[in-house]
């Protein structure tokens, strides 16, 4: 993309610009963002609403925990799907609209439709690919495990920036991805462990939030889910859909920020590299003009004829 530099999150961030840069962004489009993933949220709601993990718990019979689970196969499946299209459609959004107008919502999901098969292709071969990841950072304890995720994510994070920018050719998608976070890899991983984090703290305040008017308390539902019975059936209620959606909305829109700014970062970085290549190649000091030049025999300025 050729206005990729006029993008406002464009820019070679440290980890104070990036999240003062974020925020930025969020707060000036924040009532268009809260729209479109309230919108997202509730469908996704919705259709979690069609599985209900508690039921798995009060079934003893081996056999028919695994029909269960069968039966909730195709809802998982569904929510999962409609989780990367809503996805990718955001992270158009966000990579586009700034740069044209145009692109709003509607535009958006139309022309994300092209980028959702091989991001589908993508994602089943990371998350096989990062469940032997964590599995191996399990035998080197939790800190394996941690740094697995970690790694994984940031993977994650770049994908659907490099494919949308980069045009949606899924080799090309897998080599940049590891480039561009293996390029600033120790940063990388650092600024996802900071946003994780703050993604953590977000959703378990807005779920304590979510909880109380139905539990009255958000500690003991989690502490003590079986003595509160009202939990098992708080999916399928149109009030906790709609607190959830809502919550949801707040936070739905960073992830695709966090990648624009994580690719952008990357992206700044190479350009200035390329730029100084560029700039200092062409006043290259070679050998030859270290050393005066030679004349020749009649040349008038030649010393040897001045003796």
């Amino acid at each position: 993309m050729d206005q990729i530099n006029n993008h406002p999150l464009y820019k070679n961030h440290n980890i104070d610009s990036a999240m003062s840069s974020l925020w930025d962004f969020y707060k000036k489009r924040f009532l268009r963002l809260f729209i479109i993933s309230f919108a997202m949220s509730l469908i996704i709601q919705y259709l979690s609403s069609y599985i209900n993990i508690q039921e798995l718990y009060s079934i003893t019979d081996p056999m028919e925990v695994l029909n269960k689970m069968k039966q909730m196969l195709a809802p998982i499946l569904l929510v999962t799907l409609a989780n990367l299209l809503f996805n990718a459609v955001l992270q158009y959004y966000v990579i586009y609209n700034p740069l044209d107008r145009a692109n709003n919502i509607f535009v958006s999901a139309i022309k994300s439709l092209k980028y959702c098969l091989p991001y589908l292709i993508i994602m089943i071969l990371l998350a096989f690919a990062g469940s032997i990841a964590i599995v191996l950072g399990i035998f080197l304890l939790i800190v394996g495990a941690l740094f697995a995720v970690l790694y994984i994510m940031t993977l994650y994070l770049f994908i659907l920036p490099v494919m949308m920018i980069e045009g949606p050719n899924i080799g090309n998608t897998i080599s940049r991805t590891f480039s561009l976070t293996h390029k600033n890899f120790w940063p990388n991983l650092g600024w996802v462990a900071v946003f994780l984090l703050i993604m953590i703290v977000i959703s378990l305040l807005a779920s304590a939030i979510i909880l109380l008017p139905f539990t009255g308390s958000f500690l003991k539902s989690i502490m003590n889910p079986s003595e509160n019975s009202s939990i098992a059936n708080l999916p399928q209620n149109p009030l906790f859909m709609i607190f959830s959606a809502l919550a949801g909305a707040l936070t739905f829109p960073l992830i695709p920020l966090f990648s624009c700014i994580l690719y952008f970062t990357g992206r700044a970085k190479e350009d200035e590299t390329r730029t100084i290549v560029t700039e200092t190649g062409n006043n290259r000091v070679r050998v030859e003009d270290l050393y005066a030049k030679p004349y020749s025999d009649d040349h008038p300025d030649n010393p040897e004829n001045k003796v």
